[in-house]
């Protein structure tokens, strides 16, 4: 099951160069270590509480939802979170949720004390019409304006294609011209350092370009970086890269450059995540102690 149609399902039913110094001790390594909870999802479907209490033993302090479980409601999750010392100060909603029920998704993340409402998706065949980005463009603004009335930043989640030409936008690549076109108020980006990396661009250079405009990121390894093929519809892509996956620090992504460089430009909250682990708890493990001990 894919992130959007997953996310989905579950909220229906539920309702490099020239860096700033670090002089802190602190500012060397990650203070806290984040996960989204989209790579435990099979095991949530079964066991929520006891795959909470399971992440939260690794060592994690932060989950981000993809989505709320069928089951339970905001309050529900909360106090699982509570009991097993977890903070979740972020979710993933899908675009229909965006556009349809934004109120009911602002509630819940005042139960969950979510910071961040996050839409990780906008379907192939909105971004293939002609005026695709530009209907996102307007409907991220307006969920913003919401969202920043309510004491929560709203946020767009990205994937490799919003950093390719796009014909629609003269050429222009959709990601910028997301950020060009919403109110840096209105929207922050969680950029997934794994897909950029697919999509061959450099992180860095977007946190220098667009300072201020990134509060989050998705930490994910790729044992190979395999090539765009055009012509392949994102899910399939998405899927031929899932196979190369790999526990972070066990890949080619350069962590020890990026993570420094996401945290000068701003960056409080690093995701793990992997979207198709075969042992989800092993892969979560090896990641953290990975990302625990690492020194920049």
């Amino acid at each position: 099951m894919n992130r959007r149609t997953f996310i989905e399902s579950s909220l229906a039913a539920a309702t490099v160069t020239s860096l700033p110094f670090r002089g802190l001790p602190a500012a060397h390594q990650l203070e806290s270590i984040g996960m989204q909870l989209y790579t435990v999802r099979g095991m949530m479907g079964s066991d929520v509480p006891g795959t909470i209490a399971k992440v939260a033993k690794i060592g994690y302090k932060e989950v981000e939802f993809a989505g709320y479980p069928y089951l339970y409601s905001p309050k529900d999750l909360r106090a699982m979170l509570d009991a097993d010392g977890l903070k979740s100060p972020s979710v993933h909603v899908s675009y229909d949720v965006v556009q349809h029920r934004i109120p009911q998704a602002i509630e819940a993340a005042h139960v969950l004390g979510h910071q961040y409402i996050i839409c990780p998706w906008i379907d192939d065949s909105q971004r293939a019409s002609p005026d695709g980005y530009k209907r996102a463009a307007e409907l991220f603004n307006k969920a913003g304006e919401a969202t920043h009335k309510a004491g929560i930043q709203f946020g767009y989640h990205n994937h490799f294609w919003e950093f390719l030409p796009d014909k629609n936008l003269g050429d222009k690549l959709p990601y910028d011209f997301l950020l060009e076109s919403c109110d840096p108020a209105n929207l922050t980006m969680e950029l997934d350092l794994c897909w950029i990396s697919v999509a061959k661009k450099d992180p860095i250079a977007y946190f220098k370009k667009y300072p201020g405009r990134f509060s989050e990121v998705h930490v994910k390894d790729l044992n190979k970086i395999p090539p765009i093929v055009p012509g392949k519809n994102s899910e399939q892509m998405i899927d031929d890269v899932s196979a190369s996956f790999t526990a972070i620090g066990g890949g080619v992504i350069d962590w020890k450059t990026l993570l420094p460089a996401a945290q000068d430009a701003g960056v409080r909250h690093f995701f793990v995540e992997n979207d198709a682990p075969k042992d989800a708890i092993a892969n979560l493990t090896e990641s953290y102690v990975y990302l625990s001990k690492l020194r920049f």
